[in-house]
Parts: C-alpha cells; structure tokens; sequence
C-alpha cells in the first residue's frame, strides 16, 4: 500500500533506533576511580540543563567535559572520558531494517535531541544512517524537541507541507509537539505495535 499525502518520515534516533543504557558509562567509569561514574550522572540528573545545553550546541563540548571531570579526583584523558560517555547505544536491528523499505517510497529524516560527543564517539558510524537524506541534530540547529523551531527547521528542509510529515518517537510530549505543528505522529513503544501504526497508516 501507498500513503499519498505523506510524504516524508521523519525518525528519532535515540531509543527508537539505537537504545542507550548509561548503566554501562557509570560502571566504566566506577571503574576509573569508585563511585565516580554515580558522581557524574547523578549530577548531570541534578543539574539537567547542562545535558540540554550540550544537546542545543548552547555550550562546548569542552565545557560539558570539564564540568564532568571536575567531580573526579584522579586525571582522565578528554579522549577516554567521551569514549566511556558515549558506548551506551546498541542497535534496534528490526527498526532499521524497516528504512530501506519505506525510502522506496517515501522521504526519510532523522530528527534527533543529541550532541555532537555522542555523535562522533557513539554513533555516527552505524551504516543505517546512509537511508537517511538529511540528519537534523539539535546541537546543530540550535534547538531541542519538542520546541517549535527544531520541527520548523525540518520543514525548512524539506519544503513539504506540515501534514506531508509523520514522527516517530518514543517520547510522547515530542509527538505533541510534532502534532501542535500539523505533523502526524506515532509514539515508540517497540517493533511490533510500530509496524501496526504504520500498516494502519497504509505506509507499510
């Protein structure tokens, strides 16, 4: 089947393709120095903006970094750090064998709250990315889901019409906010109720 008014799908990255655990970052890092990895990401919990002014390019990666390390006690390479900081992802192998499918016949973006360390330690080189015509990252547009100008910023993109679009994500306040913009949307809640709303959609 074939969905006519639709014609761009645009994906979230994180938890819908690629799930994450910092349960593995904080047991690395535990293993630095004790305690450290529970230090670091428990501040960061308690102080979210930080995580979310990496992720809308409003601070460095440098600042992020030295923010972070100043909780150890011992010296830890920059390199090392954004190593542990980033292999936290695995791959939902049954979602992205699903992009092939859908770029016969639809336009494919992915749209996703990031920062550019786990870009380039964490993901960047898994190869479901080339299915994708455009990568829209918050630290590069300068905007976080779900604000108005991170969804505008893919329109801009595309040149498509606001109900041409449908989103998947896993976060439900990120649809509302894809939805508050006359796009579609589904909410994540794993492979097979995904396969069920885009069937029901006539996009599968």
């Amino acid at each position: 089947m074939f969905n006519s008014q639709i014609k761009v799908i645009v994906f979230d990255l994180g938890n819908v393709l690629i799930p994450f655990d910092y349960s593995v970052a904080i047991s690395r890092l535990n293993s630095v120095e004790a305690g450290l990895g529970i230090r670091i990401y428990e501040h960061i919990k308690n102080n979210y903006h930080i995580h979310r002014d990496l992720e809308a390019g409003k601070i460095t990666e440098d600042e992020f970094i030295s923010e972070c390390l100043s909780l150890a006690s011992v010296k830890i390479e920059r390199e090392l750090f954004c190593d542990i900081h980033s292999k936290i992802f695995t791959v939902n192998e049954d979602v992205a064998d699903l992009l092939p499918v859908l770029k016969e016949n639809y336009r494919l973006v992915l749209l996703s709250n990031t920062n550019s360390i786990h870009q380039k330690y964490g993901w960047a080189h898994y190869p479901f990315l080339s299915h994708f015509e455009k990568l829209m990252l918050s630290h590069e547009i300068g905007a976080v889901k779900p604000e108005k100008e991170i969804y505008q910023a893919v329109m801009n993109y595309t040149t498509e019409k606001p109900e041409a679009h449908i989103f998947i994500d896993d976060i439900p306040e990120y649809i509302e906010g894809a939805r508050s913009c006359g796009w579609d949307g589904i909410v994540f809640k794993g492979y097979p109720d995904l396969r069920q709303e885009l069937e029901k959609r006539n996009l599968l």
